[in-house]
């Protein structure tokens, strides 16, 4: 017996440090940007410098200029609004959208559930031409409000694909047992599948929102003001200037940009996971 369980803990230890390589793999970029962040501008072009080291003291010039010199705050205001708004109305209408896809049986049922995933498939680069001509004709050139109406149609077939698959794991018993009982449908849809959806939504919510943040094309698109657009539009256009690149501050502003994922993460992917396992049984 303590030799079956010593060969088990090397067994774990060894498992584990397979994985080290793949977490250096994952950090390191995190680990380059927060270092670069931290570096004076007379460290980061010395030729002669260390790149994975900083030997000349950390600094907080660059988030400094990032936060007084520049309208920082005010594009991660915008991105936070455009983002929050976008991810809410596009989890709703993909909740609806699965639930009915999954439920319900009507003509064409299979064709619409394709037609959504090959929509979440077209890339965004060929949909901002025909999109920039709606955007002007509702009067909403150069305002973050043209985000909030066009975000959804990346975001609404990617929800809907995902939360269709997760709502047909749910046992129809359990929905079928509500309505016998007098629920409607959309009273068993609030009071007993959305409960039981929970991870999945959590999930739609989560990669809504990383996708809503990063995004870059639509943002650069449709607004250019300083006041409207959103942080990652403004950190690459106003943090480069021709061929000159304020290296200190692009990275400190990609740290800060990095913050709203990783709290939300932190403070939902635990949730999410063990809500995986109770699935429907709960």
């Amino acid at each position: 017996m303590a030799g079956f369980g010593r060969r088990q803990l090397w067994w774990r230890i060894a498992s584990h440090l397979l994985l080290v390589p793949f977490l250096i793999f994952a950090l390191f970029p995190f680990y380059h940007m927060a270092l670069t962040s931290l570096k004076t501008d007379r460290e980061l072009y010395d030729r002669n410098a260390v790149p994975l080291l900083i030997r000349q003291g950390p600094t907080l010039e660059h988030y400094s200029k990032l936060l007084w010199d520049t309208a920082f705050l005010t594009w991660t205001k915008n991105s936070l609004l455009v983002t929050i708004l976008a991810t809410t109305v596009s989890v709703v209408i993909g909740t609806i959208a699965a639930y009915a896809l999954a439920r319900l049986r009507f003509f064409g049922v299979g064709s619409f559930g394709t037609g959504i995933f090959v929509t979440y498939l077209v890339p965004t680069s060929l949909l901002f031409l025909p999109l920039a001509q709606v955007v002007n004709w509702l009067g909403l050139a150069d305002s973050k409000w043209a985000l909030v109406v066009t975000y959804p149609t990346f975001l609404v077939p990617f929800c809907t694909w995902l939360l269709m698959g997760y709502f047909r794991t749910v046992p129809k018993e359990i929905e079928e047992s509500a309505m016998v009982d007098g629920a409607t449908r959309v009273q068993a849809l609030m009071r007993i599948i959305l409960p039981i959806a929970i991870p999945g939504l959590v999930c739609a919510v989560l990669f809504a929102f990383t996708l809503s943040w990063n995004e870059f094309i639509y943002a650069l698109t449709f607004t250019s003001s300083s006041d409207e657009i959103t942080s990652s539009v403004g950190i690459t256009t106003e943090l480069i200037r021709g061929d000159i690149y304020f290296w200190g501050s692009l990275m400190a502003g990609a740290v800060l940009g990095s913050v709203p994922i990783v709290i939300l993460y932190v403070f939902f992917l635990d949730y999410y996971v063990s809500g995986l396992t109770a699935g429907a049984v709960k």
